[in-house]
């Protein structure tokens, strides 16, 4: 089907019934987010990242766009700075895409809600968006004297080769989960760092989750490679810090029992 109609049919669907009856998903936060507001029925297509039983259009910056043609597809989803090129591509072909870029924690929430605006389902989106500031809000008032120096300090190391302290959100979700960290600032892209910064922090926790390995993670990474940080070392599922989704705010409640117990 060429791109003109694919775009024809694609209005078809949506003017028929309010709200796209067909999405892609190229990005398993989107994913995730479709499926926690109940959008998952719709999703007809995803990348071989994703945790959702569609058919596969490739991978998460190479998807097949011949694939992705056959599904017809209302609207198509991607997330993140580096799909820039993929998102370009696909409005380049014709698609309606809902691309979303969040950096902060604050802003992955909101781009809960602008997915769902996105897909026609507005109110869905909302009320997840609001489901997840009551938890992280639940969670911020657990935490003892909020914003105390007793906090303490945590290093979330994203990548192992070459060492790398996760950036983006994940300052304000160990802030959120009553923790202290020194390596990167809210919004800023995950940093290399040297085993002279990270032992030079003296952290309290390190919280390993390196993008892509799920938990399969040796707790020992570190003292393999000869750092010595005297802190308890915890290996994080990679979803539950570098996923911009619902699993984000999952990761918040963990590291605040790691670091504050039940509470």
């Amino acid at each position: 089907m060429v791109p003109s109609e694919a775009a024809g049919r694609r209005e078809a669907h949506t003017d028929a019934v309010g709200a796209p009856e067909r999405i892609v998903s190229l990005a398993p936060s989107t994913t995730a987010s479709l499926t926690a507001m109940g959008a998952d029925e719709a999703v007809v297509g995803v990348t071989a990242h994703c945790d959702l039983d569609r058919p596969v259009v490739g991978g998460w910056l190479n998807p097949d766009y011949d694939r992705l043609a056959d599904l017809d597809p209302d609207v198509v989803c991607t997330a993140d700075g580096l799909q820039r090129e993929v998102r370009d591509e696909l409005q380049d072909r014709g698609y309606d895409v809902c691309h979303v870029e969040p950096d902060t924690l604050a802003a992955v929430v909101d781009s809960v809600e602008a997915l769902g605006r996105a897909v026609g389902r507005p109110e869905a989106g909302s009320a997840l968006a609001t489901e997840l500031r009551d938890r992280i809000d639940a969670v911020r008032s657990r935490v003892p004297e909020r914003g105390s120096d007793a906090w303490p300090v945590v290093y979330c190391e994203e990548w192992g080769d070459p060492p790398m302290a996760a950036g983006n959100w994940v300052p304000d979700a160990v802030a959120a989960a009553g923790g202290r960290y020194p390596f990167c600032e809210p919004g800023e892209r995950s940093q290399e760092v040297t085993r002279a910064r990270v032992a030079g922090a003296d952290p309290d926790h390190v919280v390993v989750h390196h993008c892509g390995h799920g938990d399969r993670v040796d707790p020992d990474v570190l003292a393999e490679r000869g750092w010595d940080v005297d802190a308890p070392v915890h290996v994080f599922d990679d979803d539950l810090l570098n996923q911009p989704s619902p699993a984000l705010v999952d990761g918040i409640e963990r590291l605040a029992t790691v670091l504050h117990g039940d509470g």
